[in-house]
């Protein structure tokens, strides 16, 4: 349950981080610039896999808690 909250969690940061991006570079009349892009680009890519992963990543936490 955990390791679903933080994927969710990196997510929606990844989203929050994006659309501030967005926005300010819309509002400044700027295009955005590839770090604007990269850095939520990897959060969300980073959600995702532990989301799809999130039964495997539990039991291996699990494991090394139990060491």
């Amino acid at each position: 349950m955990l390791v679903r909250f933080v994927a969710v969690a990196l997510i929606g940061l990844g989203m929050v981080e994006l659309s501030l991006a967005w926005i300010t570079s819309s509002t400044r009349h700027t295009p955005m610039r590839v770090a604007d892009f990269v850095l939520p680009a990897i959060l969300l890519v980073a959600g995702v896999a532990a989301l799809i992963k999130a039964h495997v990543l539990a039991e291996w936490v699990a494991n090394k808690l139990d060491e």
